[in-house]
């Protein structure tokens, strides 16, 4: 336990960096944003608070609170988990937004929605994987613990990829629409796999299964251009996420 006893202080970090990532995307046009995207901002938001107070609990005597607020916990991980999911059809309408207004999304053309909706697909599955194994392992505290951090690097990117992704495309914006999207999208998951490794090596958890999954999806987030440009995930996508 007395290995663990700063996690909770290590966790902020990632949680800051996910607010950070979000904060324009989310608060600057918050009254506009769907009821969907407002259930997944604040349950993603209490899951990673969670990640924060429960290796506190668990290592400052305190094992009742634990159990009681891990209970909960697996709740708000369901509602992060299928809130995401029901946002899919956004990603959905906006591929066909841009499609018939590529002035206004410039080179946000529809394959990178298209993509994006295909990446989350496989991102809340490994989520959802991860919640399981760690009420599977509960007392083995090694492995229940590790499989929950993994979901901090499971479902980081989408935040931090909008944020790098503002800022990138401000940089560039004098090129518009002749923008490569796709690098601050690279350059994000090289930021989570560096964050990730740090983390299993500070915990000694570099061959754990969690860490291999969260690389996993990681590296598969960088399919998305390949994915989203997919006629036959296109046509797949369409025909089984309705609004």
């Amino acid at each position: 336990m007395t290995k663990y006893r700063t996690l909770h202080l290590w966790m902020l970090i990632p949680m800051v960096i996910m607010q950070l990532g979000i904060l324009k995307d989310y608060w600057g046009d918050f009254s506009d944003n769907a009821w969907s995207v407002h259930i997944h901002y604040w349950t993603g938001t209490v899951w990673y608070l969670y990640l924060i107070i429960q290796p506190y609990f668990a290592t400052h005597q305190q094992l009742n609170r634990h159990r009681t607020n891990g209970i909960i916990g697996m709740f708000i991980a369901g509602g992060v988990c299928l809130s995401a999911l029901s946002m899919m059809n956004r990603d959905i309408v906006n591929a066909q937004n841009a499609l018939e207004k590529a002035d206004v999304f410039g080179p946000f053309q529809p394959w990178f929605f298209l993509g994006v909706a295909a990446i989350e697909i496989i991102m809340m599955t490994a989520f959802g994987v991860a919640v399981i194994k760690s009420i599977i392992h509960r007392k083995q505290l090694e492995d229940h613990s590790w499989w929950l951090i993994s979901t901090v690097f499971i479902i980081m990117m989408p935040a931090l990829g909008r944020g790098i992704q503002n800022v990138y495309v401000g940089m560039q914006i004098k090129q518009w629409p002749d923008i490569n999207i796709m690098q601050p999208i690279y350059f994000t998951e090289i930021i989570i796999i560096v964050l990730l490794f740090l983390g299993a090596w500070r915990y000694n958890k570099l061959k754990h299964p969690a860490t291999y999954l969260a690389l996993g999806v990681n590296l598969f987030n960088c399919l998305i251009e390949p994915l989203g440009k997919s006629e036959s995930i296109q046509e797949l996508l369409k025909s089984i996420v309705k609004g």
